[in-house]
């Protein structure tokens, strides 16, 4: 589960970029629709994901509101992902 929410973090977080280029002009306004419909679903996966690791990882309620707030900030979706590499790369040596 861990794996797939790092794919979706990322994936979520490039399609809110994709986003906000249209409003820079860097994209067409004709794929708004399709952009917002796959940000929206990958949003939703985004959050559904992050409440079952954090759960199954027993994160405080304060790391899983970061991770929430990082999702509707632009670029932070780097962000969590070094702190995700950083949860995993801990718990590695520990599980062998």
């Amino acid at each position: 589960m861990f794996k797939y929410f790092r794919v979706i973090s990322l994936l979520e977080g490039l399609s809110f970029l994709a986003i906000l280029s249209v409003t820079l002009g860097l994209v067409s306004r004709d794929f708004v629709f399709q952009l917002g419909m796959i940000h929206g679903v990958l949003f939703m996966i985004y959050l559904l994901l992050s409440l079952i690791v954090s759960n199954k990882q027993q994160w405080s309620l304060v790391t899983w509101l970061s991770l929430f707030i990082a999702s509707i900030v632009p670029f932070a979706f780097i962000a969590v992902e070094i702190f995700l590499s950083k949860k995993r790369a801990y718990q590695k040596p520990a599980q062998a």
